[in-house]
């Protein structure tokens, strides 16, 4: 018997994961590292702190699992998309910290593109909208304001990448300067109908071209770890930034299926199959995964603050000692007398994209206590997903019969619940709910053959509980109403 390993690089930690062939779980290491915020709206974090992390929890992991690295089939590797890391080829030192995908420093100078009718291009050629939340602006920020870096980038010095190409470089020692098309599609560099990187963009953006990685199969093996980074010559068969890899971790292959991912930010995707459907409604079309050079395409809405809004109540308000004790707080009345939260902290994201929103508490009385602030929470989480699927319906995407859900909070029965009676379809909570590893580790099987094709993986997905919705139509509405009228009063506050 042989194992996959897959590495699991996220916002607030690293993890890694040994699976067996029968997709079963053998070895579980995991280890948080430090968020940096030198100014308001910036979120940074150590490039080097994240390979430490990672790499310990992979060794950690083989230790968990009791193997060997010469005992691992292939290598599955998915990350935290859009964060972005600027470094020397020659000796593998970041020049500066990552800049986070939370991170809104460069808000003016998308809005400064946009006023030069930039938008719509971009949104035609990659899908995205302009917005700080991707790589291009971060990456332009970096070459701006770190002394000398653009004139080293011109002659070739410096490499840029997600936290993929990132780790894929140093895994390999080197050997490795490559992104799927799943990561490259979130940059706003990339071409996401040609597939390639684009020089009208490039130009826009003044990115040189020496800087950016290779484009490989999201599905396949890519090249091999070394032997100094890992132990062993293995191959590398599988790239997927985190929700592409949920999505294929929860068995989504075909166009229709849907899943939301409940972690640090909520991110919701359909596969929309061979078409790059175009939203109307202020979604991202994206890049699902390729294989075998097949693409399958995606709509998806990002939500920002999703299971990083129940870590502010612990850490910012001290409304529990433990994040999994907001369910019971919350559980503890029947509503939330009327408060309503809208998260904002980092601007909205789809299908708003209002980087100037910011968080707003409203509806408060005299008798509004922390329970009541707790459940509003768990219900902003499940309110800002219910217009994500309106926007999908909007776009003309196929009607959704059920949506299945991972990540951390996924486990809040309260929060499922809530989801299931505000979209008013079955809320499926698979028996693995670290999809995201699973996917990488999927990836990494298919790639490296042990799997023959995706019937085999969604016949080892699991069901483990069902929520129906059980909220009747006129609450519904009404709950949705003063939603909406508390996001619009949020809108624009920290507009200069």
């Amino acid at each position: 018997m042989g194992y996959l390993l897959a590495l699991d690089q996220g916002t607030t930690s690293s993890r890694a994961m040994v699976f067996d062939t029968d997709g079963q779980v053998r070895g579980v290491s995991q280890q948080e590292f430090a968020q940096h915020y030198p100014q308001p709206g910036w979120v940074e974090h150590d490039a080097h702190e994240i390979l430490r992390t990672q790499f310990g929890c992979m060794r950690g992991a083989l230790e968990a699992a009791r193997i060997r690295p010469s005992e691992v089939l292939a290598i599955g590797l998915t990350n935290q998309r859009e964060t972005t890391v600027l470094w020397d080829r020659a000796t593998g030192q970041a020049l500066a910290p990552a800049i986070v995908w939370q991170d809104r420093r460069t808000a003016g100078d998308c809005d400064r593109l946009r006023e030069q009718g930039h938008a719509d291009m971009i949104r035609r050629k990659t899908g995205l909208e302009l917005d700080a939340y991707f790589s291009a602006t971060k990456l332009a920020w970096l070459l701006r304001e770190i002394p000398g870096a653009r004139a080293r980038a011109n002659r070739g010095e410096l490499a840029f990448g997600t936290i993929d190409t990132w780790l894929l470089w140093h895994l390999s020692a080197g050997e490795l300067h490559v992104t799927d098309p799943g990561n490259a599609a979130r940059t706003m560099l990339f071409d996401i109908h040609r597939q390639c990187w684009d020089d009208d963009l490039l130009a826009i953006f003044d990115i040189p071209r020496t800087l950016l990685p290779g484009i490989v199969d999201s599905v396949g093996v890519c090249g091999h770890s070394s032997a100094e980074a890992f132990g062993a010559r293995v191959a590398i068969a599988g790239i997927g930034g985190d929700q592409q890899a949920a999505t294929f971790g929860q068995a989504c292959f075909d166009a229709g299926m849907a899943k939301n991912t409940y972690g640090t930010g909520c991110f919701m995707l359909m596969n929309t199959g061979a078409e790059a459907v175009e939203s109307r409604n202020r979604l991202l079309t994206t890049i699902g995964w390729r294989r075998g050079g097949q693409t399958a395409y995606a709509l998806e809405g990002s939500i920002f603050m999703g299971g990083a809004l129940v870590q502010w109540l612990r850490d910012g308000l001290g409304l529990v000692r433990r994040a999994s004790e907001i369910e019971a707080l919350a559980a503890s009345v029947p509503d939330t007398g009327g408060v309503v939260l809208v998260p904002a902290f980092t601007g909205l994201g789809a299908p708003y994209w209002d980087a100037y929103a910011r968080g707003t508490l409203i509806g408060l009385t005299r008798g509004s206590s922390a329970a009541h602030i707790a459940r509003a929470a768990l219900e902003a989480i499940a309110l800002q997903t219910v217009d994500l699927v309106e926007a999908m319906k909007r776009d003309g995407a196929t009607p959704l019969l059920e949506l299945r859900v991972d990540g951390g909070a996924a486990a809040n029965n309260l929060l499922m619940q809530l989801q299931a009676d505000l979209l008013g379809v079955p809320v499926v909570r698979p028996a693995m709910l670290e999809t995201t590893a699973l996917g990488a580790a999927y990836m990494a099987g298919l790639g490296a053959g042990v799997w023959r094709d995706t019937d085999a993986l969604a016949a080892m997905w699991c069901e483990e509980r069902r929520f129906e919705p059980a909220l009747n139509e006129d609450h519904r509405a009404e709950m949705l109403a003063r939603w909406h009228r508390a996001v619009e009063r949020s809108r624009g506050w920290a507009q200069a």
